[in-house]
């Protein structure tokens, strides 16, 4: 398969390709071509096939994590609650090395940044390649309220998933960073 038309069925909004076409690729990944066309969305990553026979597990540096929070995109942010740690999910930016997203000012999570210390959590898991890696910023969390900061928050253009007015920004700047991956070698 050309690399260009690779690039275009893994990019595009609604590629179009033939059955044949997903059947060479899942037969090039060792999948099914239902696990291409989407087919298990609604469970949790890998529940597909077994782990790799010789993955395995490496820490990364704080470095590498930051490549890895750099993207932006979706984390959990945890805390402590009445009810035990909470992991919620949220979109996120980063400015510099901190992490920002946006709640609902009063909400339970803007409350929580009252704790001396929360985490943020990222991962990516790749069923297909049998792959993943996992991302813990920790340290403290505060709700933006100066106006400068603000704007900068407003500047990175995080729109929530869960709509809503989410109208309070949260900075969390981690004062210990780790992370681990999962890798099959070549």
């Amino acid at each position: 398969m050309a690399p260009g038309y690779l690039a275009y069925l893994e990019t595009s909004e609604s590629p179009n390709a033939s059955h044949a076409t997903l059947a060479r690729l899942a037969g090039a990944l060792g999948i099914q071509v239902a696990a291409l066309t989407g087919a298990g969305m609604d469970q949790p990553p890998g529940q597909g096939r077994p782990p790799a026979r010789h993955a395995v597990l490496q820490d990364m540096t704080p470095d590498e994590c930051r490549a890895r929070l750099a993207p932006g995109g979706v984390g959990r942010f945890l805390y402590s609650s009445d009810r035990g740690p909470v992991a919620v999910p949220v979109n996120f930016a980063m400015l510099g090395d901190d992490v920002i997203f946006r709640t609902e000012a009063g909400d339970e999570v803007a409350d929580a940044t009252a704790q001396d210390k929360v985490s943020f959590d990222v991962d990516h898991i790749d069923d297909a390649l049998r792959e993943g890696w996992s991302v813990l910023a920790s340290g403290k969390a505060r709700v933006l309220t100066d106006a400068a900061e603000i704007q900068q928050a407003r500047a990175l253009d995080i729109e929530p998933w869960a709509g809503g007015d989410r109208n309070a920004y949260i900075r969390l700047t981690p004062t210990e960073i780790t992370g681990r991956r999962i890798r099959v070698p070549d």
